[in-house]
């Protein structure tokens, strides 16, 4: 039997998502992952699960910091490359973020650079969420660092060309009549032509409020960016939830 993979799936398993991709900031990453151990206060005795973790960056510069980390990724390629950084506090494994993992095992739960949203329905938003609430220990918190849907929406450029590693992406982007920024990617290597589609869900705050009431979860704040600044729907690059088992 042929298994479909989902749109994320085939995307983040193809060698032209990273290359694409690439130019990400990766010392803004790093800063940011600095304020967090800050804001939380993350000891080397506590635990971390990095969920949606990708080929592990930020799981491995945790790591690097001392700290006792997990990461988890749907991507068999990306599992297969973080791999090979393990050692006694750094493992990774293939993991939909929509199945069951583990229960009152972490201190921090990290969703990080809008690794949420990709999903068909609402019930499997919630379902997410709801797993990594039962991984959290009591008292643990979860951090879920998101785009900020109405300032994506309203300043939505329809299409972009980006040449990297001598490849031409063509990209064009809308907003769905069912909620979604789509982005389609296209591109020729090799003779061959491709196209990719990546579907993100302009999930709303009220909606995300939601979820948390509906796992047990207590909302603690919400930032802007990764300044930890506070959040203003107009203006605000980024929706980051603090929430609390």
């Amino acid at each position: 039997m042929t298994v479909i993979k989902e749109w994320f799936g085939q995307w983040f398993d193809s060698p032209y998502y990273h290359i694409l991709y690439k130019h990400r900031d990766h010392e803004e990453a790093s800063e940011f992952i600095d304020n967090l151990v800050e804001y939380f206060h993350i000891s080397k005795d506590h635990k971390l699960l990095d969920l949606a973790c990708g080929k592990g960056r930020h799981s491995i510069y945790l790591n690097r910091k001392g700290f006792d980390v997990v990461g988890v990724d749907l991507s068999a390629q990306n599992i297969e490359h973080a791999k090979q950084f393990e050692n006694n506090k750094l493992h990774f494994f293939i993991q939909d973020m929509r199945h069951d993992f583990a229960e009152n095992e972490f201190d921090f739960v990290l969703n990080m650079f809008t690794s949420f949203g990709y999903f068909d329905s609402d019930e499997e938003n919630a379902q997410a969420v709801q797993v990594a609430a039962d991984a959290l220990k009591p008292g643990g918190k979860l951090l879920i660092d998101f785009l900020n849907p109405y300032k994506v929406v309203h300043n939505l450029v329809p299409s972009e060309e980006k040449q990297i590693e001598g490849i031409t992406f063509q990209i064009a982007k809308q907003f769905s009549e069912d909620g979604y920024i789509l982005k389609d990617i296209r591109f020729e290597d090799n003779g061959h032509e491709y196209h990719y589609q990546e579907k993100v869900k302009a999930i709303r705050r009220v909606e995300f409020l939601s979820y948390f009431q509906r796992a047990g979860l207590q909302l603690v704040e919400i930032f802007g960016d990764y300044h930890f600044k506070a959040y203003d729907p107009e203006h605000s690059e980024r929706m980051i939830f603090v929430v609390k088992k």
